[in-house]
This record gives C-alpha cells, sequence and structure tokens, in this order.
C-alpha cells in the first residue's frame, strides 16, 4: 500500500472507502446470484475487483462534480452515493429504479448524484465528459467531470478526439482508463503494442499517470492530485489504473481464455485484501471490525434487493413518458 499516504489519512476516510469497496463487492455478488434465480433481465457486466478505482476516484470528487460510466457502472455509480435500493430496482426493471425501470444495468444514471450517463457504446463517455467540462467552464463553475473507461476503448476515435479536445481546452477533465488488460476477450498486448495507455497523454499534451489500480490509497491519491489540477484550470489529465475483473467480460462469459497462473496472481491481489491488511497493520480495525464492516454492507444489499424486488412493475400506460416525439409542424 501508499505508506506515505495512508499514514496521513485518518481512519474515517479508511473505513469509509473500504465500506464503499465492500458493498459494491457484496451488490455486485448479489447482481449474479439474482441473475441466477432470474430476476434480473438483460445482459449484465460485473466489477468485482475493480473497487479501488470506484471507491478511490470518487473519495476525490465533490458532490458537484459529474462523472461518465461505463457499462460496467454499478461500482462508480455505489461510490457516488446512488442508493441501492434503485439500482437493484432498475436492474430488475422495477418502477423505482434510477431510469423508472426502462434502461437496465447498461444505462444506469442520476443526474443528482452527478451520474450524467452510463455509455454502452465503448468510449462514448469521453467526448460527453469533455461537454460537462466546458459547460462548467462556459457557465464559471469550478466543477470537474471525470469519464470512466476501459482500455478497449482506448483504441478507437472517441478516445483520441477527447483527448485532443480537451488539452486544446485545457478542459476540466480526469480521463480514467481501467485497464483490466483485456478487451471483452482480447489480451491487450494482442491489439495494442504500447501496452500502457498513459503513454498516449504525451501526445496530447497532458500528464499521463500509471498507479496500481487494486492499491485505492493510490488511486485516491493520484485522482486527488489530478482533480486538484483540473479545478485550478490547468486542464485534463490521463490517469491509467492498472486492474482486473475477477469475472468475465459479462454474464454469459466463463473466461476460460485467461491463464490460471494470471487469474490466481490478481485474485490474491483481490482490492479489499489489500486495504483490509492495511488497515489492520496500521491499528485502523481490527480483523473482527473489518468482518463486522463486510456483514453489515451484506445486510444492506440483502435488504435494497428484497425491497426492490418486491416493488411494482412500471405502469404500461407510461410506456410513452420521457420519449421525445416531434410535433405535426416539426415533422413536416
Amino acid at each position: 500500500m501508499s505508506g506515505t499516504l495512508a499514514a496521513r489519512l485518518d481512519g474515517e476516510l479508511a473505513v469509509r472507502l473500504y465500506k464503499t469497496m465492500a458493498t459494491i463487492r457484496e451488490f455486485e455478488d448479489e447482481v449474479y446470484r439474482r441473475f441466477l434465480q432470474g430476476d434480473i433481465y438483460g445482459t449484465t457486466h460485473l466489477c468485482q475487483g475493480h473497487e479501488a478505482v470506484s471507491a478511490g476516484v470518487a473519495a476525490a470528487l465533490r458532490p458537484d462534480d459529474c462523472v461518465m460510466v461505463t457499462y460496467r457502472g454499478h461500482g462508480h455509480c455505489i461510490a457516488r452515493g446512488i442508493d441501492l435500493y434503485s439500482l437493484f430496482a432498475e436492474l430488475m426493471g422495477r418502477r423505482d429504479g434510477v431510469c423508472r425501470g426502462r434502461s437496465g444495468s447498461m444505462h444506469l444514471k442520476s443526474v443528482e448524484k452527478g451520474v450524467l450517463g452510463s455509455f454502452a457504446i465503448v468510449g462514448a463517455g469521453l467526448p460527453a465528459a469533455v461537454g460537462a467540462a466546458f459547460s462548467a467552464r462556459y457557465q464559471g463553475q469550478d466543477r470537474v467531470s471525470v469519464a470512466f473507461f476501459g482500455d478497449g476503448a482506448a483504441n478507437i476515435g472517441a478516445f483520441h478526439e477527447a483527448l485532443n479536445l480537451a488539452a486544446v481546452w485545457r478542459a476540466p477533465v480526469v480521463f480514467v482508463c481501467e485497464n483490466n488488460l483485456y478487451g471483452e476477450y482480447t489480451r491487450i498486448d494482442e491489439t495494442t503494442l504500447v501496452t500502457d495507455v498513459a503513454k498516449r497523454a504525451g501526445a496530447y499534451g497532458m500528464p499521463g499517470v500509471i498507479v496500481d489500480g487494486n492499491d485505492v490509497w493510490a488511486v485516491y491519491e493520484s485522482a486527488l492530485e489530478a482533480v486538484e489540477r483540473a479545478r485550478a484550470g490547468e486542464g485534463p489529465t490521463l490517469l491509467e489504473c492498472k486492474t482486473y475483473r475477477h469475472r468475465g467480460h459479462s454474464r454469459t462469459d466463463p473466461a476460460t481464455y485467461r491463464p490460471k497462473e494470471e487469474v490466481e496472481w490478481w485474485l490474491a491481489r483481490d482490492p479489499l485484501i489489500l486495504l483490509g491488511n492495511d488497515l489492520v497493520e496500521r491499528g485502523v480495525l481490527t480483523r473482527d471490525e473489518l468482518d463486522a464492516v463486510r456483514a453489515s454492507a451484506r445486510e444492506e444489499v440483502l435488504r435494497a434487493a428484497e425491497a426492490a424486488h418486491a416493488c411494482p412493475w412500471p405502469d404500461p400506460g407510461t410506456v410513452a413518458d420521457g420519449v421525445y416525439a416531434p410535433s405535426a409542424e416539426e415533422a413536416v
């Protein structure tokens, strides 16, 4: 763990980070179980293993900052404070979901919590984040926007266009690459010769920072520096967090293409294990207290899931609500 920073941080923040990460893990595990039971429809992309990135970046943000997330975005939403009941209700297609049961796992949002959208199209959130950053600057506000994206998105046009424009505008945006080594089912070194995505930042005149994405302190420290830099008007940063997903790409993927030794190495570096060990070594929490935090998160997740499952379905009569249709005059 990042000893220098960790020693400076108070126990309250440390416990909050662990609780956030534990809640994300328990939420994703329950989503998987509910999917197998038939309570959740469509596809799901789970983020077990990515918890330190979501929690570390979110802790560096203000409530009025905004984020754009990917279809693997449950953890980002939880870290930003969207309540578990509304998230479960959305995944189950129920009336009280964050999008009233219309969007499902891949299109979560909450304007109130600064989550302006989950983008199912790979890389689509990057230019949107630049737009949100420009909006803040135009309105004379010091809000910062963050775009989460995977390593696979670094090879599409929107990535390069977004970074270039953000650099030219010195936009207050932080690009956070969650590099889990695989774009869907293909390892990054089979599609990209330069496997450190952050090295591309130099081409656009912005800092490129590589951190251990399983070390929440390293993520938090680097994200805080990037956010403060953006807020001060010094422009964007590309932050690459090296991490690993514990499950396959989506709910149908057994991930048998990954070498056993590779999986075992990363599982031993589980971000919850790393943070838990750090908290015990520094005397912030005991093992029993860690277990209690995890158990509390589990109970909270189960209560939310049960309540969401009991929530009514949307009224079919509201199917056209929120859908734009041009008037007869506009359609001409």
